[in-house]
């Protein structure tokens, strides 16, 4: 009943429902927002698709690598502006995905910039996975 109910709801809406638990602090952990962007998905999360769809260009100019590197567990730099990034693998930089709020404004940033749309849950859940599985 639950996915149904979902499934007639608008993408905001769903995003809305399946980060509920997580609003009220604007914190959770890397795998909980991983968790709410599968269930948004409705199919599981694959880290190698993630890991493809990072390194290539979907396009336009950047790939997600562009900026923070083709295995992102050490800083990088902004493609056009040369501002450096912090790791972005949560395992290298623990205040990474920490902020349910900034994590949906960099991937709407990002995404546009890279795909020039937003992200799909699919889409975000796979990357996640996959920079969950880099490890020191």
């Amino acid at each position: 009943m639950r996915l149904l109910t979902f499934m007639l709801m608008g993408p905001l809406a769903w995003w809305l429902a399946a980060m509920t638990p997580l609003a009220h602090s604007q914190t959770a952990s890397a795998a909980a927002q991983l968790s709410a962007y599968t269930a948004l998905a409705g199919v599981p999360a694959q880290a190698g698709r993630g890991e493809a769809f990072f390194n290539v260009r979907h396009g336009r100019d950047w790939a997600c690598a562009s900026c923070h590197g083709a295995v992102p567990t050490g800083p990088g730099k902004h493609a056009s502006t040369g501002k450096l990034i912090g790791p972005l693998a949560p395992a290298f930089n623990p205040e990474r995905f920490s902020d349910v709020a900034k994590v949906e404004k960099w991937f709407r940033r990002n995404c546009n910039d890279v795909l020039a749309r937003e992200c799909s849950a699919a889409e975000k859940a796979d990357v996640m996975a996959w920079l969950l599985t880099l490890r020191r």
